[in-house]
């Protein structure tokens, strides 16, 4: 078979192919139509998606930054003059009264980012400062239940703290006995077993004692280490 009669083979079945396609196509038109749509759609749902996600995810940091500098400004000294224009506080108080409406819009707005769930820790602890301990248990309970282990062990932390200052002392254990078991980084054990000693002195002086005792082996060159030595030589150096 010559060269010719090969591309004319070819060219044959190439246009035999091409109209059985088209033949294909117009017979299933409809439906061909339907599934490019569908797919457009589809793709047109992922892109704005990541659009409408990126855009929040920017406007939830914009907006927790802004609450952060707040947050941070140093208190003013007594007596310290205050400059116009210059945005200081006298107190924590005065300044989580500032602060607190900030981290509560972006925990309510931004709660499925992680930054809502930082920002929802931080309204708890701006509630804390302006001593409303009802709405603090409420949004550290929430900050503790968060998928981020090293955020919800702080807030169980702050959570505890507020149960001994309103009288549950039982509350409070079992919150530093869950720490203990499942410790972080931003919370190590041996700064909830601290806690749980000073919380035993005066209801289990023995169980403070061998706590105490625990942290002092387990981490002698720690600031946790040094203090708990302290304790048990009769030493009063507060807690951190």
């Amino acid at each position: 078979m010559d060269t010719q009669t090969r591309h004319a083979l070819k060219q044959d079945r190439f246009v035999g192919a091409t109209a059985s396609s088209l033949s294909w196509l117009q017979l299933h038109r409809t439906n061909v139509i339907k599934f490019a749509v569908a797919a457009l759609i589809v793709v047109a749902l992922i892109v704005t998606g990541v659009v409408v996600y990126n855009t929040r995810s920017n406007n939830a940091q914009i907006a927790f930054g802004k609450a952060m500098d707040i947050y941070t400004t140093p208190l003013r000294q007594p007596g310290q003059p205050v400059a116009p224009g210059d945005a200081s506080y006298a107190t924590s108080a005065e300044r989580a009264k500032a602060v607190n409406p900030l981290f509560v819009d972006v925990a309510n707005r931004y709660g499925w980012f992680k930054i809502g769930a930082n920002a929802q820790y931080f309204a708890g602890l701006t509630y804390l400062d302006m001593g409303q301990t009802g709405p603090a248990e409420a949004a550290l309970q929430k900050a503790s239940n968060s998928h981020d282990n090293a955020l919800a062990t702080l807030a169980k932390m702050a959570l505890a703290g507020l149960y001994r200052q309103t009288g549950r002392d039982a509350q409070a254990g079992d919150l530093y006995q869950q720490i203990i078991k499942s410790p972080t980084l931003t919370v190590p054990a041996s700064a909830a077993k601290l806690q749980l000693a000073q919380l035993y002195e005066t209801t289990n002086p023995a169980q403070a004692k061998k706590l105490y005792a625990e942290i002092k082996d387990q981490d002698k060159t720690t600031a946790a280490g040094q203090i708990a030595a302290q304790r048990l030589s009769g030493g009063k150096q507060p807690l951190q």
